[in-house]
């Protein structure tokens, strides 16, 4: 496992292939990586699918209200929601969409991030300074490769759970 040099800000994704180290950048947007943390740790992302995954880009998840494919799971409608808590103010920093890097899934409106968000397969700097940017992998970008592709995938697959590293 790789070195986790702060727990409370680090994320352990679980995937089909493996684990996925995430290290969350407080310092740069704390409201994105608090709201991780407070969906992580009630279990809000376990079981949810990434319902957008294109091939170079991204892979989209997150969507805790419609993606948790353990719970009335309707594929057509993941994507479309978020969390019961409120949207988020944008969070905007000169750390560049790179690869691995994590940004925030939000609409038109620059404040409406909510729970979904994506990590980027490659350097995707026309994003730069446009979508929050809240964490990188540091570990398992392999199983973040593998990740089914398609919008949506016809067989999607899923987060099995995401933990808060601190927790255990």
């Amino acid at each position: 496992m790789a070195d986790i040099k702060d727990p409370e800000n680090t994320i352990l994704m679980e995937l089909k292939g493996g684990t996925v180290v995430i290290e969350l950048l407080p310092d740069v947007a704390p409201g994105h990586c608090d709201r991780m943390k407070e969906l992580a740790r009630a279990g809000a992302y376990d079981n949810v699918c990434f319902h957008r995954v294109i091939d170079g880009f991204m892979a989209q998840t997150g969507d805790v209200a419609n993606g948790n494919m353990e719970q009335d799971f309707n594929l057509r409608m993941a994507g479309t929601g978020g969390s019961e808590l409120p949207n988020l103010k944008a969070e905007f920093s000169r750390v560049p969409h790179s690869r691995g890097s994590l940004g925030a899934a939000r609409s038109q409106n620059p404040d409406s991030a909510n729970s979904q968000f994506f990590i980027n397969f490659s350097d995707n700097d026309f994003l730069n300074g446009q979508y929050t940017v809240y964490g990188q992998v540091i570990e398992g970008m392999e199983h973040v490769d593998a990740i089914v592709r398609g919008e949506p995938p016809a067989q999607p697959d899923r987060m099995i759970s995401v933990k808060v590293a601190a927790d255990g």
